[in-house]
């Protein structure tokens, strides 16, 4: 796989900002870690709660399903490399 520059580029700067994010924010990579070694499985509901600063409030949910399933496997086995 060929990347040119801009592609390398950008790639440095997205590793930049998920460094930037696990230090401004060091418990949610520990707890994306917990829930991946213990409760990603088929049948699991993630849901997802958003509060903006003026109170409203977004909320959804997925159940996790076999593809989802084959997603979550792969992206373990990227972090494992």
């Amino acid at each position: 796989m060929n990347m040119n520059f801009n592609q390398l580029a950008m790639l440095q700067q997205l590793r930049s900002g998920m460094d930037r994010f696990r230090t401004n924010h060091p418990k949610f990579p520990m707890f994306l870690k917990a829930i991946s070694q213990d409760a990603l499985r088929e049948g699991t509901v993630i849901e997802i709660n958003v509060t903006t600063p003026e109170g409203k409030t977004y909320c959804s949910n997925v159940r996790l399903n076999p593809d989802d399933m084959e997603l979550i496997d792969a992206l373990k086995k990227m972090n494992a490399n």
